[in-house]
């Protein structure tokens, strides 16, 4: 199915819709170092979204299908949107051959106009999107209007080591504060259940490392996010956020 998707509010769209970039998109980002990143993405949701089963769960920017296999196979019943059909072409294939096909549905879409009614979902999932959001209040809201009890998202701190490089990157990165987070969710309706933050040092290094060195660095990470000063320098934050009980 797809829906209709406008070109506005999210940076660096044509970049992402590319068929060579859905292609490599899981072997740059999550091989080598990346699992590292990879495992602790997913653990994030699922402890966040547990129990899983038979929970109605909803993912924006969805991608590859990296979260909705991985949720479908705990026993949800998700569905997956994402702007990019190049994207969602890996997922589908992704989700047949972890044998979920079933407990799945892809749509062609925009995360800022979703074709669901009010409270369809129990939870709604955006994993590496509020980082290229122009507005993000809008999509926080949209996502809001469709859970009707929690939204689980990450960002990227304004006050880590993500800062020093982010003019360097190709599309860049918004960057956000705990302020920034709570003005989001106020906006929205949401109440704050709980956030954790993690990664001292930057996603870029690790990708670099084979697995080996880049556990080694995970080490010194765990023991610098373990400090005082490592916890206020800690680049990513995961969110997870509750519709207030009526």
């Amino acid at each position: 199915m797809s829906l209709p998707v406008r070109n506005a509010h999210v940076k660096g769209q044509e970049w992402y819709q590319a068929d060579d970039v859905a292609e490599a998109y899981d072997e740059k980002r999550f091989s080598q170092g990346g699992r590292l990143i990879d495992r602790r993405e997913k653990r994030a949701v699922l402890e966040a979204l547990a129990p899983i089963e038979d929970k109605r769960i909803l993912e924006i920017a969805c991608g590859t299908g990296r979260f909705t296999t991985l949720l479908a196979d705990r026993g949800a019943d998700i569905v997956g949107v994402d702007i990019s059909e190049a994207m969602l072409q890996q997922a589908r294939g992704r989700a047949r051959e972890a044998g979920v096909a079933d407990r799945l549905e892809y749509l062609h879409g925009d995360a800022g106009r979703l074709p669901f009614p009010d409270d369809q979902f129990d939870a709604v999932l955006a994993m590496r999107f509020f980082h290229l959001c122009d507005t993000p209040t809008e999509f926080i809201t949209e996502l809001r209007r469709v859970s009707r009890r929690q939204v689980v998202f990450d960002t990227f701190n304004r006050y880590s080591t993500r800062s020093l490089y982010n003019w360097a990157l190709p599309m860049g990165s918004r960057l956000y504060d705990e302020r920034e987070v709570a003005e989001l969710l106020e906006a929205a309706g949401l109440d704050l259940a709980a956030a954790e933050d993690d990664w001292v040092l930057p996603y870029g290094l690790y990708r670099q490392l084979p697995g080996r060195a880049a556990a080694a660095v995970r080490w010194l990470d765990n023991g610098l996010d373990a400090t005082p000063v490592g916890r206020h320098l800690a680049s990513v934050s995961y969110w997870d956020a509750r519709v207030p009980e009526v």
